[in-house]
């Protein structure tokens, strides 16, 4: 049985993230296994896959914020949004300079409404928008707030780039269209590596291409504990007789428990000196009393 584990790995462009699962799977002949924020088969780079029962947490994982590196061609626009669509115009003029797109980036900082792409995996009545798009059909869509914390230019590579801290929801190929949009020019973009998420790097991936040189050992060796996830939630170890309770499904009252204050909601990852990390809990209310209660068991 595999434990609770993220295994990072570095997605190459070209394929699907379904077919690293489908690789993993049969390279550990485990099927409990799932990934983390699909990855376009355009892009590459970060693709946490949860092993185990760390599949639980995978709604943690996809909320978090996200980096990427992306690519940003000046003068053109596509059905996609990116390079790999149906080119819908040319700019004819001169191209704007590279500090033209920085000022040009800074007005997409902050909080912004952005509209969804149609060719995107959000669905509309059930049915992909993607699947709408390839059949010819167009939606309304309404923009959504998504939160840009940082959009760096950078000139180098024979080309241009931006280096992007975002949250959840965020779409890159149409931070590059409404970019162009802004400009005048139009623009798309022309390649895309996630660099981070939820603190993992590319420093903590495995590179897809090493994966049938490898044993199985070899891969699970890679796997990172899916405590590290939560480092950032504060610690919480109970009383052996509460912490029994607690395992079971039982709500303690908070005044009852050494060490575990906070607000209604907040999350704590949970200790036994056994087992080590095992738990998240959450302080929740009834009655007008805080207790503290099991969210996910691992």
């Amino acid at each position: 049985m595999i434990p609770a584990s993220v295994l990072v790995i570095n997605k190459p462009s070209g394929i699907t993230s379904h077919m690293v699962i489908s690789k993993l799977r049969y390279l550990l002949q485990e099927r409990k296994m799932g990934h983390c924020g699909t990855l376009d088969p355009m892009a590459s780079g970060i693709l946490p896959i949860m092993l185990g029962t760390a599949v639980k947490a995978s709604e943690y994982l996809v909320d978090h914020d996200k980096r990427y590196y992306a690519g940003i061609t000046l003068g053109i626009t596509t059905d996609t949004q990116d390079s790999t669509g149906t080119v819908l115009s040319r700019s004819e003029g001169p191209l704007p300079s590279f500090g033209e797109l920085c000022e040009a980036a800074k007005a997409f900082t902050g909080r912004i409404m952005q509209t969804p792409p149609m060719y995107s995996a959000l669905k509309v009545g059930g049915i992909k928008l993607l699947e709408l798009a390839r059949e010819g059909v167009t939606v309304e869509r309404e923009p959504r707030e998504v939160n840009i914390y940082s959009c760096e230019c950078i000139n180098g590579g024979g080309g241009f780039f931006l280096d992007v801290k975002c949250s959840r929801g965020t779409y890159i190929r149409t931070l590059c269209a409404d970019i162009g949009k802004a400009l005048g020019c139009g623009a798309v973009m022309s390649s895309l590596v996630r660099t981070e998420v939820g603190g993992f790097t590319l420093d903590d991936a495995l590179d897809f291409d090493l994966l049938n040189g490898m044993t199985r050992d070899e891969i699970l060796s890679r796997a990172i504990p899916v405590e590290r996830m939560f480092r950032h939630l504060p610690y919480a170890q109970l009383q052996p007789f509460y912490d029994r309770l607690y395992a079971n499904g039982e709500r303690i009252a908070l005044k009852k428990l050494r060490g575990v204050r906070g607000e209604t909601g907040q999350l704590f990852r949970v200790y036994n000196a056994e087992r080590g990390f095992y738990s998240l809990g959450e302080i929740a209310e009834y009655g007008g009393a805080q207790y503290f209660k099991l969210k996910k068991l691992f």
